[in-house]
């Protein structure tokens, strides 16, 4: 059994990035901007209103505040701040995700916060007591083996592992940096592939060839990648040809 989740949301005013409702069709989780990175209250009452429509688990996308940025852009947030940005990220999608009948599920940091949190123990820890503060004991998602998921879990979180079926992996098991090239994989054919083993073999071709291990009980496929809908539709077809139950784990 594995979830399929997917970046949601990512629009601002006139500005739309991903094709949410399609997407919608195909996720069962959907990571949603809470107006950090993007979104804005109306997309964010959108995308909830469709994905409770739907029975696509909620979660909020909480991020650096960095609109300008797309919150891909590193930065330095005392503790105590970031932990009140996260909560309070939380508590904006929660008023439109209870207003359309489905509670926040679960909570993933995006971009840079969520790099950061794969080595930062104090920025881990800062996203988690947010998580806290907000109210809810939320599920937490994040990379495999990284000090997100350890501080949920000595806080008394559920940590949930996932993978990435359109990037690429170091050989220590990180994502590839995106200003390194090939950092991003766009083949569909590849994605595919590559979704499939994540889900049947626990393990992906890193960038230098070596197979590295992750176990993962959620699959992410972003939405802004080119073709994101098709290519998210083609990894559900596949993983269900295999013989892969599709489930959210919130």
């Amino acid at each position: 059994m594995i979830d399929l989740n997917a970046d949601l949301g990512e629009g601002f005013g006139r500005w739309t990035l991903t094709d949410d409702d399609a997407l919608l069709s195909v996720v069962t989780s959907a990571n949603v901007a809470c107006g950090f990175h993007a979104g804005d209250p109306s997309v964010m009452r959108r995308v909830c209103d469709l994905a409770a429509e739907r029975g696509v688990r909620i979660g909020a996308q909480v991020s650096y505040r960095d609109l300008a940025g797309f919150g891909r852009r590193a930065m330095d947030v005392p503790s105590d701040e970031l932990a009140a940005e996260v909560a309070y990220q939380i508590g904006a999608l929660r008023v439109f995700a209870e207003a359309a009948g489905a509670p926040v599920a679960y909570v993933k940091p995006h971009g840079a916060l969520y790099n950061r949190t794969v080595h930062d123990e104090g920025q881990a820890r800062a996203v988690v007591a947010g998580v806290r503060l907000a109210g809810g004991a939320l599920p937490v998602l994040g990379l495999p083996g990284s000090r997100l998921l350890t501080a949920a879990a000595e806080a008394g979180l559920t940590g949930v592992a996932e993978a990435f079926a359109d990037r690429a992996y170091t050989a220590e098991g990180s994502l590839v940096p995106r200003s390194e090239a090939g950092s991003v994989v766009t083949d569909e054919d590849a994605v595919v592939r590559r979704a499939l083993a994540f889900a049947v073999e626990g393990s992906v071709e890193a960038a230098d060839g070596t197979a590295v291990a992750v176990a993962a009980r959620s699959l992410c496929v972003h939405g802004d990648t080119p073709n994101a809908a098709r290519i998210a539709a083609r990894v559900r077809e596949a993983l269900e040809t295999a013989g892969v139950g599709i489930g959210a784990f919130a």
